[in-house]
């Protein structure tokens, strides 16, 4: 499949900076980045916090705008852009993967005195806060949306799985999401 319509004037929009293209763009595509980075490093065993997700998705997203969006402007529109930017996405998360670990491997090598100082010294903060946090943003969803997004960022299924179990075309899965992110940031 090529270029659609919608995507070319995605690509444009963000080319032009016309003002919230590029959210309209991160929201579009920043499911299929988390997406990717998980299935990255689960073929990889290497196991990723949240933050980690994070960074690595920041990472991507620098890829796509740096030097003036260059990465949009050499996209030929021969495949779908979801397509091109999954090959972004996939060597990135595979170098940063590959440099984290190295920065494992290293900190394993370390003596184990020095590695009980570098711990901190008090403990995180439970999670339970931010989970009780997340399920009442879930509460304002509506009841298929909701299900959506717990299935995708709580239980971490990919989009087929969410699919299947919610009988939802796959390509509906990003486009839900991004109109449940924004309800919960408020913009609708």
């Amino acid at each position: 499949m090529g270029l659609i319509a919608r995507d070319r004037d995605l690509i444009k929009r963000c080319l032009h900076h016309e003002p919230g293209a590029w959210n309209d763009f991160v929201d579009r595509f920043l499911g299929l980045v988390y997406h990717v980075i998980q299935h990255t490093a689960d073929m990889r065993s290497f196991a990723l916090s949240a933050d980690d997700k994070e960074d690595i998705a920041a990472q991507i997203l620098l890829k796509v705008v740096e030097n003036d969006h260059a990465s949009l402007r050499q996209f030929r529109g021969k495949s779908s852009l979801a397509s091109y930017l999954t090959v972004i996405a996939r060597r990135t998360a595979v170098n940063e993967i590959a440099s984290r670990t190295q920065i494992k491997d290293k900190e394993g090598s370390k003596p184990s005195e020095a590695i009980m100082e570098e711990k901190p010294a008090t403990k995180p903060k439970p999670a339970i806060d931010t989970l009780e946090e997340v399920r009442k943003l879930l509460k304002k969803l509506p009841p298929r949306e909701r299900a959506v997004v717990q299935m995708f960022y709580i239980e971490e299924k990919t989009y087929e799985e969410i699919s299947k179990a919610l009988n939802i075309p796959v390509n509906s899965i990003g486009a839900i999401l991004a109109r449940a992110r924004k309800k919960l940031r408020g913009e609708d």
